[in-house]
């Protein structure tokens, strides 16, 4: 449901306009150096505001409520809380019987009987990335001398990014995009076949992320247009290094030290100031929809980094399954 991840787990909560949003992350080793300034050059990275995203600007201070003390992990559960300040709510009091097309406003009312808080999507909403994104930040410790990258390839169906945000702009519509992640220093054997494989693990927690729509390992689905003998990476040494890496560092489901590359599809955001029109839940008439509120022109600006925070929560993860990270962090382990 609302948790992921075995030895390192994380739980999220929060709703877009309740009183706030959050991460609680088990499981993390005790040691581990942690400041609030940790936080910022990932939060600025998705932050909203420039040209493309919404004009919703939320302070993003973290909250951390348990699990740290002298700036050190204790080994307890941690708790991240974000207060929600900037809220429009009245921008969405009309989509409890006008569902956006799109959006879970209509299978978020079947599915909770029309309980669930629905202003500015509520549990389903693009703001709850931030407690991923906390997540991440930690997780990028656990990892560590592993790396993850991630960046935006395309958005909008081309390469030149500036260019397709300002065409949306222009037509007042939504695009979406392509990002790639890449996971360096990798350690041969990660991944717990046959369920918990690599690939399968990482696509179950990048789905978790909003609007992504799409998921694609090494050359992913160009492989089919491939030979066997054209897709399959030559090993050049006997640490596995290989020549190319059409696998994307991932064989049988388990890591082969090479560098793991996958890429994700984000679709273009649901809310835009096009017209559309949608069922009236109280007439059963269609009607057309003007969608009110702060939305982005292109939520995949902002996906990169959120991405590569559940890539590094899923690393760390499998790192403490594998028993390659030990439960106290030894190399910073001060006595106080």
């Amino acid at each position: 449901m609302n948790s992921f991840g075995k030895l390192f787990s994380i739980s999220i909560y929060g709703e877009s306009h309740g009183e706030s949003v959050g991460i609680v992350v088990d499981g993390c080793p005790s040691g581990i150096l942690l400041k609030h300034s940790d936080f910022n050059a990932d939060f600025s990275r998705r932050k909203s505001g420039a040209k493309g995203t919404t004009p919703r600007r939320e302070p993003d201070v973290p909250r951390i409520m348990s699990g740290v003390f002298n700036d050190r992990t204790t080994g307890a559960p941690i708790m991240i809380m974000f207060e929600n300040s900037n809220t429009r709510s009245r921008d969405y009091s009309n989509l409890v019987q006008t569902p956006r097309p799109g959006h879970a406003d209509f299978t978020a009312q079947h599915k909770f009987g029309g309980y669930q808080d629905y202003r500015g999507g509520g549990h389903f909403s693009g703001r709850l990335t931030l407690g991923l994104v906390a997540a991440g930040v930690i997780a990028k410790k656990v990892i560590d001398p592993m790396n993850v990258v991630g960046i935006i390839l395309e958005v909008g169906g081309s390469s030149d990014i500036e260019a397709a945000i300002d065409r949306a702009v222009e037509l007042k519509d939504s695009i979406g995009g392509i990002i790639e992640c890449r996971i360096g220093n990798v350690p041969i054997g990660l991944g717990e076949p046959f369920f918990d494989s690599v690939e399968a693990v990482m696509s179950h927690m990048v789905f978790s992320i909003p609007a992504i729509k799409g998921i694609e390992f090494g050359t992913g689905f160009q492989a089919a247009k491939m030979t066997g003998s054209a897709h399959n990476d030559n090993i050049m040494d006997v640490d596995g290094t290989t020549e190319t890496n059409h696998a994307g560092g991932i064989n049988g489901g388990i890591t082969s030290g090479n560098e793991v590359v996958f890429r994700v599809a984000v679709k273009p955001t649901s809310s835009t100031h096009q017209n559309q029109v949608t069922m009236n839940m109280k007439t059963g008439k269609m009607e057309d929809l003007i969608i009110e509120g702060r939305h982005d022109t292109c939520i995949a600006l902002r996906v990169p980094v959120v991405v590569e925070a559940a890539a590094a929560v899923v690393m760390a993860d499998f790192l403490l399954q594998s028993q390659q990270v030990g439960r106290i962090n030894e190399t910073t382990n001060e006595i106080r």
